[in-house]
């Protein structure tokens, strides 16, 4: 049974300043649960309602009631589990080919869909500005669907960064060169900016290219597109070449 200070702790967990006060997230669900078990990020404790389908050896596992469950879940639905993990606060930054850049991303569902798309293109590191939704907010690491374990996600002054970097530095614009003819270079930053303002001045002077989505429908009267929507669209565009 979970003590009510547990649970006050657990709940406290959905904002930033108590995740890193106890250095501590959750993972909800059996399946998202069992690609920890792959990764680096280290489990504290499973809480589950249905133990019998986790098969973990070395990480403490305990029995609690589906009212117990609905309480420290962060999901209208809650799962059948939730692991408690501490915080990864050793990751650094690699160089690989390709990464995304986020400059102020500030929807959590936004940022979950974004690291899925890059762990299902075979993306390995994003870069975000200081500014960007935390990567261990809950409707982030719900978002991603397990692909946050696969994913190097990295916090830093974005201008900086590219104003150093060897890559080339490409961000969207509707004045860009199209997609659909833009020759990939061998290694970029595929900068996507904030969702109401774009990416900031600062960001954009570091531009070394403009690409564009176009437009093909009769009425032209779309303003503009989901930013994780036109990440898609991008990425799979540059891997088509």
């Amino acid at each position: 049974m979970l003590t009510a200070h547990t649970i006050k702790i657990l709940q406290s967990l959905d904002k930033k300043k108590f995740r890193q006060k106890y250095n501590l997230f959750l993972v909800e669900g059996n399946k998202i649960i069992h690609e920890l078990f792959n990764s680096n990020f280290k489990i504290k404790e499973i809480l589950s309602t249905d133990s019998q389908k986790l098969d973990s050896k070395d990480i403490p596992i305990s029995h609690i009631t589906e009212n117990e469950l609905k309480r420290i879940s962060f999901l209208k639905n809650p799962k059948d589990s939730v692991a408690i993990c501490f915080l990864n606060t050793q990751q650094e930054i690699t160089s690989p080919d390709i990464q995304l850049v986020l400059d102020g991303i500030q929807d959590p569902g936004n940022l979950g869909t974004i690291i899925r798309l890059a762990d299902w293109f075979g993306i390995e590191q994003i870069i975000c500005s200081e500014d960007t939704a935390d990567f261990y907010n809950p409707k982030v690491i719900q978002a991603t669907m397990g692909s946050f374990t696969r994913v190097n996600v990295v916090y830093t002054n974005l201008v900086e960064y590219l104003s150093k970097t060897d890559h080339i530095n490409i961000g969207t614009d509707m004045e860009g060169e199209s997609i659909y003819t833009f020759k990939r270079p061998e290694k970029l930053n595929l900068i996507l900016g904030n969702e109401g303002n774009g990416m900031r001045k600062e960001t954009e002077m570091l531009l070394q290219k403009s690409i564009s989505i176009p437009r093909f429908g009769n009425s032209q009267s779309t303003e503009s597109l989901n930013v994780s929507m036109a990440a898609g669209i991008i990425l799979g565009q540059l891997f088509s070449k």
